[in-house]
């Protein structure tokens, strides 16, 4: 599930220059608090770094915490007394998969959002409209989850095919296919590791990229000690090859867990609400949802975000060198 967390405290995030990139990763499910209504603006101070040195290209990798972010309240109040932006739905044929996508907005930079495990646009919702005012906004569901299609991942044979690579591929492509243009992603828990993908794969499609608690992938099978190896392989059979799996996945797949578990996500949760629930668990009861489930919880191997960071050509900066440096469009 996505370990996307929201705040009664507001912080908006960047607005988005086209000519500066900004990354900002985190690896605390709770360190970061977005509202779902003002994912918009954010500004990072630095006492002695001006806009001349943060060089186009560059990311900045933080852990984001309250005490660096700097809230603009004229701001919020005038995005709160506008109107929404409308929020399209839309479909693209990947591969021959039928691919769900929502859209708004039509000035500005391209902005493509990425959602979190078990997942969907309509995590999205709230921010798509307000990030329109100012931004392209699309926000896409990766295969296998959401309103996208499903295949049987068994089609596949022996061959996995629900992996960062073949999601990263889908992204690149819906920036050539639909968006048109480069663009920045927006990503959180597992989009992190595929933006991250996309950006490795293809640098010249990705302009920048924030990543909202990015997975860390605890249970790749690296980081787990030798001895427990061969046991978690044998708990991954069991869930894929034996009914064990669907009966753990229709406990898992309930109103009830799904609130639990988003409840552990949000910091505020207050913001729970049934139609978020709904709009998580709705898609996760469509035929083949099940099977994609069992199938990503037992992908064990592909890439760990500390390794796709070094490829990603682009300047650090780090933690502490964060502080006092406006970073805005506005």
């Amino acid at each position: 599930m996505a370990s996307f967390s929201t705040s009664a405290r507001v912080l908006p995030v960047l607005s988005l220059h086209p000519k500066r990139n900004l990354s900002i990763i985190t690896s605390s499910p709770s360190s970061v608090h977005f509202s779902n209504t003002h994912l918009h603006s954010l500004k990072i101070r630095h006492k002695s770094l001006g806009l001349s040195s943060f060089e186009p290209g560059g990311f900045v990798v933080c852990s984001a915490s309250n005490n660096y972010f700097s809230v603009d309240e004229q701001m919020k109040e005038k995005q709160s007394s506008e109107e929404p932006y409308e929020v399209k739905n839309s479909m693209w044929n990947w591969r021959g998969y039928s691919i769900r996508y929502q859209y708004s907005g039509s000035t500005g930079p391209a902005l493509v959002l990425v959602h979190g495990f078990g997942a969907n646009s309509d995590h999205w919702r709230k921010n798509i409209m307000v990030l329109a005012k100012s931004h392209r906004v699309y926000s896409i569901d990766l295969i296998g989850y959401g309103y996208s299609d499903k295949p049987n991942p068994r089609d596949f044979f022996d061959k996995p095919f629900y992996t960062f690579e073949t999601w990263a591929s889908q992204l690149n492509d819906f920036c050539k296919d639909v968006v048109k243009d480069q663009a920045f992603f927006i990503c959180n828990s597992i989009g992190g590791l595929v933006g991250l993908q996309a950006a490795v794969m293809e640098p010249e499609i990705c302009r920048g990229m924030i990543l909202l608690n990015i997975s860390l992938r605890m249970l790749h099978i690296k980081k787990q000690p030798w001895y427990g190896r061969p046991l978690i392989r044998s708990f991954q059979n069991l869930l894929r090859n034996t009914a064990a799996g669907k009966l753990f996945y229709k406990m898992v797949a309930t109103s009830e867990s799904v609130r639990n578990i988003l409840c552990q996500c949000y910091n505020d949760t207050s913001q729970v609400t049934e139609e978020l629930v709904e709009k998580i668990l709705q898609p996760g009861l469509e035929t083949g949802a099940a099977d994609v489930f069992l199938e990503f919880i037992c992908y064990s191997g592909g890439p760990l975000p500390e390794e796709l960071l070094p490829q990603v050509k682009v300047s650090f900066f780090k933690l502490d060198q964060i502080h006092n440096m406006p970073i805005s469009s506005q």
